[in-house]
C-alpha cells in the first residue's frame, strides 16, 4: 500500500475546520476530567485511612475500583446513548457535574455497603465523560492538531490532579478528612457543572473535519445519522479492535488506585509520605502527554502509515522498564520512589496523545463516542476491574511487589508486543475513513 498522501480534493474545507475558541473550549472539557479524577483519588489516596476507619481489608479496595469501572459498562452506553438522542452538552452536565451529588453522599457513609453504593453510583454518573469529551476534543480539533489537544487535556488533568494529590493526602492527618474530601469536592463538582451549562458549546459532530468543516450543521447532521448497521461495522475496523485488546493489556492502570497502598504496605512508608509521589506521577504524566503530543505530530508527518503505531509500542516498553526498576528494588527513602513514578507517568502519558487521535482517524466522526465507549468505558473499565481485583487478592496472597512485577512489568511488555499488528492495520483503516469521508462530501455537493 502506499503511504497516505493527502489529496488535493480534501482541503477544500481546511480553512473552515478551525472551530472558533477551540482551546477555550477544550478547557472547560479539561476542567469536567479534573473535578471527576480528583474525586475518585480521594478514595485511592486515602484507602489507607479509610480502611482503618472502616474496618477494611486490601481487597476491599479492588472491590471498589472493580465495582466503580464495571458499572461503566453499562452507564457509558446509556448516557452516550440519550448524548445522540438530546444533547452532548445537557448530558454532560449532569452525569459529571450535578453527579457530584453521590461524592458528597459518600462523605456520610457509615459502613463498607454504604461507602460502596455511593461510589459506584457516583463512577456510573462519571462514566459518561471520557467517551463525550474525547468525542467533543474530535469535533473541535482537526487531524494535525488532535496529538496536541489530546496531550494538553490528559496533561493537565494528571497535573492538577497532582497537586492536589499531596494535600488531599494531609487529609490523612485529620479527623474524618477523607470525609471532609469527597463533601469539598463534591461541593465543587455540582458548581462545575453549572458553569458548563452556561458556557459549553457544542462544535457539532464533523465540525473539524476538512470535507465537511463548511457544509454547515445541519448538513453534517443529515450524512452523520448513527444506524445499528454502522454500530455493528464498528468491530469491522481492524485497528478500532488492535486498540481494544490492547487495552485489556494495559497494566499501567493499576498505578493510579495502588500506588500509595503499594508504598505503605510494600516498603513501609505513612500515609502522608507515600502520596508524595502523586506529585511526580503527575507532573511527569503532564510532561509526557506533552512530549507525546508533539512526538506524535511529528512521528505521523514522517511515517504517516507507522509512525504512531511506533510511538505507542515504544511507550509501552518504556513504561515496563521504569516500573522494573520503581517497584521491585528497595531504596529507603520516599525521593528515589517519587522520581521513578515520576518517570512512570511520563512514559503512561504518552499514551493518550497518541492512541486517541489515532481512535479518531480511523472512525467517523458520529461513530466516535460510541467507539471511546468501547475504547475507555467498556474495555478500560473491565481491564481496570480486573487488575483492580486481581491485585487486591493476589496483594493478600503472594504481595503486591509480585503483583507489580506481574502487571506492570511483564504484561506491559506483551502489551507491546501485540501492538506490532498496528504496523499492518493501521494506515489502510486511515485511508478508508478519509475515502468515506470524501464520498460524503461529494454526496453533499452533488
Amino acid at each position: 500500500m502506499p503511504e497516505l498522501i493527502e489529496d488535493p480534493t480534501r482541503t477544500a474545507g481546511k480553512a473552515a475546520a478551525k472551530v472558533p475558541g477551540r482551546w477555550r473550549q477544550l478547557g472547560l472539557l479539561g476542567g469536567t476530567m479534573m473535578v471527576d479524577n480528583t474525586e475518585s483519588g480521594v478514595v485511592s489516596g486515602l484507602f489507607p485511612v479509610i480502611r482503618q476507619a472502616l474496618g477494611l481489608s486490601l481487597g476491599a479496595l479492588g472491590v471498589l475500583t472493580a465495582a466503580g469501572k464495571l458499572v461503566g459498562v453499562f452507564s457509558a452506553p446509556l448516557w452516550v446513548w440519550a448524548a445522540q438522542r438530546w444533547s452532548r452538552k445537557g448530558v454532560l452536565v449532569v452525569c459529571t457535574g450535578l453527579w457530584g451529588v453521590w461524592g458528597i453522599a459518600a462523605g456520610f457513609a457509615q459502613n463498607f455497603t454504604q461507602f460502596l453504593v455511593c461510589a459506584t453510583i457516583l463512577a456510573a454518573g462519571y462514566a459518561g465523560a471520557p467517551p463525550l469529551v474525547n468525542a467533543l476534543v474530535g469535533d473541535l480539533f482537526d487531524g494535525p492538531s488532535r496529538g496536541r489537544a489530546v496531550g494538553m487535556l490528559y496533561g493537565v488533568i494528571a497535573l492538577s490532579t497532582s497537586l492536589l494529590g499531596p494535600l488531599i493526602g494531609q487529609l490523612a492527618g485529620v479527623r474524618d478528612g477523607w470525609r471532609l474530601g469527597l463533601w469539598d469536592i463534591g461541593v465543587f463538582n455540582v458548581l462545575f457543572g453549572l458553569v458548563l451549562w452556561r458556557t459549553l458549546r457544542d462544535p457539532g459532530r464533523g465540525a473539524s473535519e476538512p470535507q465537511l468543516a463548511d457544509l454547515g450543521a445541519v448538513a453534517r447532521a443529515g450524512l452523520s445519522r448513527v444506524t445499528c448497521a454502522q454500530l455493528t461495522a464498528l468491530l469491522r475496523i481492524r485497528s478500532l479492535v488492535v486498540l481494544l485488546v490492547s487495552r485489556l493489556l494495559s497494566g499501567h492502570l493499576l498505578v493510579a488506585s495502588f500506588a500509595v497502598v503499594f508504598l505503605v504496605d510494600v516498603y513501609g512508608f505513612s500515609t502522608q509520605k507515600a502520596t508524595v509521589v502523586l506529585m511526580p506521577y503527575g507532573i511527569g504524566y503532564f510532561a509526557g502527554t506533552l512530549l507525546g503530543g508533539l512526538v506524535a505530530d511529528w512521528a505521523a508527518r514522517r511515517s504517516p502509515r507507522h509512525g504512531l503505531p511506533a510511538v505507542l509500542q515504544a511507550a509501552q516498553l518504556a513504561f515496563a522498564a521504569v516500573a522494573f526498576l520503581g517497584t521491585q528494588f528497595s531504596y529507603g527513602v520516599i525521593g528515589a520512589y517519587a522520581l521513578f513514578f515520576g518517570l512512570m507517568g511520563l512514559a503512561q502519558g504518552v499514551n493518550p496523545g497518541v492512541n486517541r487521535p489515532m481512535l479518531m482517524a480511523v472512525v467517523p466522526p458520529e461513530l466516535r463516542a460510541p467507539a471511546f465507549t468501547l475504547y475507555v468505558s467498556v474495555f478500560e473499565a473491565i481491564a481496570w476491574a480486573i487488575f483492580g481485583l486481581g491485585a487486591g487478592y493476589l496483594g493478600e496472597a503472594v504481595g503486591l511487589r509480585t503483583t507489580f512485577l506481574w502487571v506492570l512489568v511483564v504484561l506491559m511488555v506483551v502489551n507491546a508486543l501485540f501492538l506490532t499488528l498496528m504496523y499492518r492495520t493501521y494506515g489502510p483503516d486511515v485511508e478508508r475513513a478519509q475515502r468515506e469521508l470524501d464520498h460524503r462530501r461529494a454526496q453533499a455537493l452533488s
